[in-house]
This record gives structure tokens, C-alpha cells and sequence, in this order.
């Protein structure tokens, strides 16, 4: 095994852009086995099971994709934020749909228990919310809002759903357009139900 030089970094960059090339689907042992010409049973010295490379290939490409939106809304708030951020999510999404597909598998806490990416995501989601002036729970359910939209509206893309001749790129900034509106008019609890 040596001479190909495998290690659980390589095979889950393999398996990342496997996922890239062919969806998250098709990305298996027996198909990274035959890209690194080596029996199925030689990649368990490095990862356990299908599973826990999905799951390194959804935290690598969640470091991916923080890291993307964190460059893009670094020095920006309100509108210019939400547009950098939803713009980078967008971007990286449809550059990369196999990884992209990994970051919405459900995982286990103690799969991810030592992401800093999934954590930094957190973080930079309830930083631009707070230039809105939420405070909790509305930042959950804002950022819950924010998550459902752009992880919807990509996922139709990537799958084909828009089919009307209107440019779907200008559909999107129409829909952030609509989400910053949102945002800075978002209804207050006034019946102390929460």
C-alpha cells in the first residue's frame, strides 16, 4: 500500500471529488478502490466503513464551504453580507454538488463533535443575523429560514427545477432581495408565547 500512498486524507479527497464527478451516491469503497488500484479490503486500514468516509468528505467540504463564505462577508453586514454569504453558498454548491450533497447528510453528535467548520458556519450565519438585530430564538429561526431557502433553491437547480426561460441567477437576487426585506422588518413577539 506504500506505493500509492494512501492515507485517510488522500482517500477523502478521492472520495470528494468522486462525489463531484459522479454524486454522492456512487461514491463507494469498491469505486475508490479501483480509482487507487488496490483491493477494497487495503482502504480500511484508513477509514472504518462507507460511512465514516461520507462523513470525513461532508466535513471537508463543510471546511470548504465556511471557509468560501467566511472570505466573501469578511467586513460586510446587513444586505452586502446576506448577498456574499448567499452567493458563496450558492457558488461552491453548484462547483461542487457530490460535496455539496455530503454537508446535508444527518449526522450523529459525536461524528461531528470536533468541526470547526460546521461550528465557524454557526457562527458566521448568527454574526450577519445579529446585524439585523435579532437576538434568539429569532436568530435560530432565521438562520433555519436562510438554511431551508438557499439549500432549496440550489438543490432545484442542481436538479434541473427551474424550468421558465427567466434567468435563474436573477431570480436568486430577487429572492435575497426579499429575505434582506425580511430581515430588517422581522415580526416581533408581541403575545409572549415563545
Amino acid at each position: 500500500m506504500a506505493r500509492v500512498g494512501l492515507t485517510a486524507a488522500r482517500l477523502t479527497e478521492a472520495a470528494a471529488e468522486l462525489a463531484d464527478e459522479a454524486g454522492l451516491d456512487n461514491v463507494t469503497l469498491s469505486a475508490l478502490a479501483r480509482r487507487f488500484g488496490v483491493k477494497d479490503a487495503s482502504l480500511y486500514s484508513h477509514v472504518k466503513n462507507l460511512r465514516d468516509l461520507r462523513v470525513r468528505v461532508a466535513l471537508q467540504a463543510s471546511e470548504e464551504m465556511t471557509e468560501r463564505i467566511a472570505a466573501a462577508v469578511a467586513g460586510r453586514a446587513g444586505k452586502d453580507a446576506l448577498v456574499a454569504f448567499a452567493d458563496a453558498y450558492r457558488d461552491y454548491a453548484l462547483e461542487h454538488p457530490g460535496r455539496y450533497a455530503a454537508t446535508q447528510l444527518r449526522f450523529a453528535p459525536e461524528e461531528v463533535a470536533d468541526s470547526v467548520g460546521l461550528r465557524r458556519s454557526v457562527e458566521l450565519t448568527y454574526g450577519m443575523l445579529r446585524a439585523y438585530g435579532l437576538t434568539e430564538p429569532d436568530l435560530t429561526d432565521a438562520g433555519r429560514l436562510l438554511r431551508s431557502t438557499f439549500h432549496g433553491y440550489v438543490h432545484l437547480e442542481l436538479g434541473g427545477g427551474f424550468g421558465h426561460s427567466r434567468e435563474v441567477k436573477k431570480s436568486w437576487s430577487r429572492s435575497l432581495d426579499a429575505l434582506h426585506v425580511l430581515l430588517e422588518n422581522w415580526p416581533s413577539r408581541h403575545d409572549g408565547s415563545e
